[in-house]
Order: C-alpha cells, then structure tokens, then sequence
C-alpha cells in the first residue's frame, strides 16, 4: 500500500500519526493512505509560500502567462495517466474523468491571457492636471479547500487564476481522492512556476480550521456541502479572510409541454446519472409540466435508464462507474428509503446492485421517482448520487416556485421550443445558474461559475472576471505633477537627453 505525502517545499516534515484511508471504489479495497496534517504542516508550507511570494509577485504578468501555457501543455501531455489516477481514487469512468481536466484546462486557458485581464483602468484629465489610474495587485497568500467529486478541476479553477495573478497558493484537497492535486502540483513546479508557489497539504477539519484561522492567508476559496460552507465562510470571515465557500445543489429541470421529449430524455440520462449523480450541477430533480407531459416523459426514460450501463471505472462502455466510498453508498441507499418512506413512488430501484467481479465495489444502480411532493425531505436536500425526481407542475407558474423557493440556487434548466417561456423563465427564476435546452449550465471559463442562496457563501464567483476580482486587490492612484524648470536639454557632445533615455524600450523577454 504507497503513501501519499503533501507536497511542500523541503519535504513532508515529521512523521505523521493519523491517516485517511484511500479506496478503489472499484474493488472496495484501501489502495493508499494519507497523512492528515496539522498545524504544524500548514505553518511549514506558510513559510515557504512567504519566502517564494513576492518575488513571484513581481514577475511580469507575461512570464506568469508562459508558466500557465507550460502547466497546460504538461497537463494535456499526461491527460491518460492523471485520468486514470483520478478514476481508480474516484470512481468515475476514463471519459468524465478527462472531462474532470479538461474542464479545469479550460480556466488555466484564460489564465494564459491574464497580463491582459490584468490592465487596470486610466483616465487621463480628471481634474486640472491630475490623471487617475488603477491596478490589480495580488493578495499574497491564498488557500483553497476542495470537495472529492472534482479533484482536477475544482483545484484548477482555484489556484489557476490565484497564481497567474501572482499570489502563492496552498491547497487543501480532499483526503478521498488527493492524488491528481499532487501530481497536478508537481507539474506546475515543472513548468516553471517557483518552489513555494503551489504546494499541498492534507487534512480533515483539523487542517481546515489551521487554514481559516492562520492569519498569513489572505482569502480562502471552498467547495462542498453548504453546512460546511457556511461554517468555513463565517469562520474564514471572522478571521478577516476574503471568502467565497460554494455549497450544495438541488438542480431542477422543467420541461414544458412543446419540449423535445426523446432530446430532453438523453439530456437527463447524462445530467441526472452521470459521474454516479456525484457532481453539484447534476439535474436530480425533473418538473414536467401537466400530468400528459409527466406522463410522456416518465414513459420514455424507463426505457433509457434500464439500458444505462454501470460498470468499472476503466469499462469504456460503462455510462458511470462506482460511488466514492462505502459511506457514501449508504448514504444515498438511505435518501433512497427516506423517498420511500415520505410516500414517493419508486419506480426504478438502483438499491442492491451488484457487478459481477466487483462485488464489493460501490456502485448503485440508477433509482427514478415519481409524485415526488415539494414537502419531502428527499427532495429538500441534496442526495449526491444517481437518483432522479419527478416533480409534476400543472401549470408554468408553479413549475418556476419550485427551483425559486427551493433552499439552494445553484443551477436549473429549461426545456421548451418558445422563446417567450424560455425569456420569462430566465429573467424571473431565483437561481443563479440558467440553462435555456442546456441540463448541465456551467459557465466557460471566461464566464464566472457561482449560485444562490444556501449554494454560496461570498460575494465573488468562481473562475473568469470573478476569480481575478476575488484573488487580486485594487489600487487606484490619483497624481498630479507640478510644472517643473525648463525640459532637460541634450548633453553637450549632442548625445540623447534624458527624456529621450527615458524612450528606450526596455528588453522584454
């Protein structure tokens, strides 16, 4: 069984005495441990992160830019090996998990173009002879905490646009699957980026609480379930730390009467059970309008979710792979019996499935409901796994409360051909996340990713304008320069004045 140590500047440091369990969800097994850190971890990698920060800082923008250009060619050279690190830890199959890092890829792309991002503003004549000017500085030390479901591309969304803007970063993944944050930190030192600017260390709680409460960390970015959002932004936010925590998700689907119904049905294939249901923009909730089009719809996914194929996470036919670990099976089992339990029908149950071969693995077959009532728990919370809710609507309005009330507003899509609903619906919808004919609307990169209400914590999204405002601090300066004596003239023997020193282009590479 190997270790997996933090990545810090001269080395793990002492011998660590607690450990986290790593799982192949395929088998069922412990495949390797990690060392949970303590504050004394952190404080090492503090050190480093102060020693290696303000030289980077000081770094032209366009050398930054060229440490993210080789981070990404570096990245895309190992594409099937972090892939298939990142399923053995995870679950998820070959496919989502090179989605997993190309969505990440996606953000390192527009932090390739961060000296330009990073102009500030001028305007020139603000008042008699005054001229006033901006600019973005980094903050210096940044920290992220990151959930198990995208151990690519949530830490790349975070130390991405923390670094090219010239902070140092320490990352905090999770203890289920951290081995692609570590290989993903190796390569960073590889393309060029200092020793010191991004390192990583493990942990539970007891890392996270060193992080929000150590007083050289500027801003802190999170992602997972809200109660720990909430508690990680209030917290980090009494330490007088810049926060944003995105929290959990309870995505919905309305689907209006003229919808393409056979679209709309390979659409939630994908959204409601891909990567196991194991992702924060998921589409586990589904709101037909009218009874004929529930009854429509619910007809022809029973078809399409018995041929859906669970398999290893390696089987290139498999649809989606194992959940992460045996507590999170049971957890979902359990929402599963909750819907029973509240009255909700089930008409596909994924409980008790088993892979040949793999009969200790964590898998969970897709489950369908129907007659799902806003009242129940189950549709309340966020289940996290490959279970879909049929929430009928009689009419447009009451289709529009449900995601609008609902206690999380991270994403939600609709599925119509008029473009009057699909209008009204974005306009007027309580979530901060649309889709129009889109299930799973995640923003581009050069877009900002973030939700509403219990789903975010934090004034500022992720990734785009949004990260850049987030990981950096503005400066504006108002200056006035007072008449001087007579212009410098030429020296005596006609060489260059002064000024015209002052011209010379400077070497730039």
């Amino acid at each position: 069984m190997r270790d997996i140590d933090h990545f810090i500047v001269g080395g793990p440091g002492a011998a660590a005495t607690r450990f986290g369990d790593v799982f192949d969800p395929n088998s069922g097994a412990v495949q390797a441990r990690v060392p949970l850190g303590t504050a004394d971890t952190l404080e090492r990698a503090i050190a480093a992160a102060q020693k290696a920060q303000p030289g980077w800082a000081a770094t032209n923008p366009q050398r930054r830019a060229r440490v993210m250009f080789a981070f990404k060619a570096l990245v895309e050279a190992n594409m099937d090996s972090l892939a298939h690190t990142l399923s053995s830890e995870h679950g998820k199959v070959i496919a989502d998990a090179k989605g997993d890092i190309q969505r990440g890829l996606e953000v390192i792309e527009f932090c390739c173009g961060i000296p330009h991002v990073l102009k500030g503003e001028y305007t020139q004549g603000a008042g008699p002879g005054i001229d006033v000017y901006s600019m973005r500085q980094p903050l210096g030390i940044g920290a992220g905490i990151t959930p198990f479901n995208f151990p690519a591309m949530i830490p790349m969304w975070m130390f991405g646009v923390a670094i090219a803007t010239g902070n140092a970063f320490i990352l905090k993944p999770s203890e289920r699957d951290p081995t692609v944050p570590v290989r993903l930190a190796e390569l960073m030192l590889e393309a060029g980026a200092p020793e010191g600017i991004l390192q990583v260390v493990h942990g539970d709680k007891e890392m996270v609480d060193a992080i929000l409460d150590h007083p050289a960390i500027s801003a802190v970015s999170f992602v997972g379930s809200s109660d720990i959002a909430h508690y990680v932004y209030r917290r980090g936010v009494e330490a007088g730390k810049r926060v944003q925590a995105m929290g959990g998700a309870k995505n919905h689907g309305i689907v209006m009467p003229d919808a393409d119904i056979d679209q709309v049905v390979k659409d939630l294939s994908g959204a409601a059970f891909g990567s196991a249901g194991e992702r924060c923009m998921a589409l586990p909730v589904v709101v037909p309008v009218t009874d004929k089009t529930a009854n429509e719809l619910r007809e022809a996914l029973l078809p399409a979710i018995a041929s859906l194929r669970v398999g290893v996470s390696t089987d290139d036919e498999a649809h989606y792979g194992p959940v992460v670990n045996a507590a999170h099976k049971q957890r979902v089992e359990n929402w599963i019996q909750t819907g029973v339990d509240e009255g909700a029908e089930l008409v596909v149950d994924g409980r008790g499935f088993s892979l040949q071969g793999h009969e200790q693995g964590f898998f969970i077959g897709p489950s369908l409901f129907d007659h799902v009532k806003p009242t129940m728990k189950s549709y309340q919370e966020e289940i996290f796994g490959p279970v879909l809710q049929i929430v009928r609507a009689p009419d447009f309005e009451t289709a529009l409360r449900l995601p609008s009330e609902h206690q999380y507003g991270n994403g939600v899509a609709i599925f119509t051909r008029n473009g009057h609903a699909a209008r009204e619906f974005a306009s007027r919808v309580n979530v901060g996340m649309v889709g129009i004919n889109v299930p799973i609307p995640v923003p581009v990169a050069y877009h900002s990713f973030g939700g509403w209400k219990r789903s975010a914590f934090g004034d500022i999204n992720q990734h785009g304008m949004e990260g850049v405002r987030f990981w950096t601090k503005t400066k504006t300066v108002t200056q006035r320069w007072p008449d001087g004596s007579a212009l410098p003239k030429g020296s005596e023997d006609g060489g260059p004045s002064r000024i015209q020193d002052a011209f010379v282009i400077p070497t730039m590479g």
